[in-house]
């Protein structure tokens, strides 16, 4: 009798903490033939192997997706809700229907109404434990720290490049020295209390385009 092989999609986040820029999400569906060597929590590995994994996920995955809530949407759900959300996009822009949900964490999003019918699970710390999510984990830190490092052009005052948005001590004084711009998360304390803190149309608008 032959075995059937269950399609499972790993899910995870990146850029919770930070004071600016998006949440991303990545949903990865692995190939069970195709073992890939080193997957781990990407926050545990170096910007250069997150990197070269991502390009081997990429190439070997039956299928992935990237996605994302921009500092609006952060600002007008909060953040826990707003990493949910890229969480059910991410999922939901796989070409490919898993049939079970291994989620980093201890909360699944909610797909009612949009037709995923399949099985989920949260599991904290499942980064550093579960292959699957792992990758996921590696594709959203690596689009996240691309896209800021792309911010870092518009805003060079505040170095993105550097800090992605992680409330550094060298970024919170750029806040108070320069204030805040439209990729920051004004719901945020320490950008709320930042005296002239504002946003515009136009940064959240660079954020969804150039991720």
């Amino acid at each position: 009798m032959r075995s059937v092989t269950v399609l499972v999609a790993g899910i995870d986040e990146a850029g919770r903490g930070p004071l600016a820029g998006p949440v991303v999400a990545a949903a990865v569906v692995l190939d069970p033939a195709r073992t890939i060597a080193g997957l781990r929590d990407s926050k545990k590995l170096s910007a250069g192997r997150r990197s070269l994994l991502a390009m081997e996920i990429k190439k070997c995955a039956l299928s992935y997706a990237i996605a994302w809530a921009d500092p609006a949407e952060i600002d007008r759900l909060n953040i826990l809700r707003a990493t949910l959300l890229a969480m059910r996009r991410a999922t939901l822009g796989l070409h490919i229907r898993p049939l079970h949900l291994q989620i980093d964490g201890n909360r699944c999003p909610d797909f009612a109404g949009t037709g995923l019918d399949c099985s989920s699970e949260a599991l904290v710390g499942g980064d550093d434990r579960v292959p699957v999510i792992s990758a996921a984990s590696i594709l959203a830190k690596v689009a996240r720290d691309g896209f800021m490092v792309r911010m870092h052009r518009i805003y060079p005052q505040y170095n993105f490049a550097s800090h992605k948005g992680y409330p550094t001590a060298e970024h919170r004084q750029a806040l108070t020295r320069h204030g805040a711009c439209p990729l920051h998360r004004v719901s945020f304390a320490p950008v709320r209390s930042v005296a002239g803190a504002k946003k515009t149309d136009t940064g959240n608008d660079i954020a969804v385009a150039s991720l």
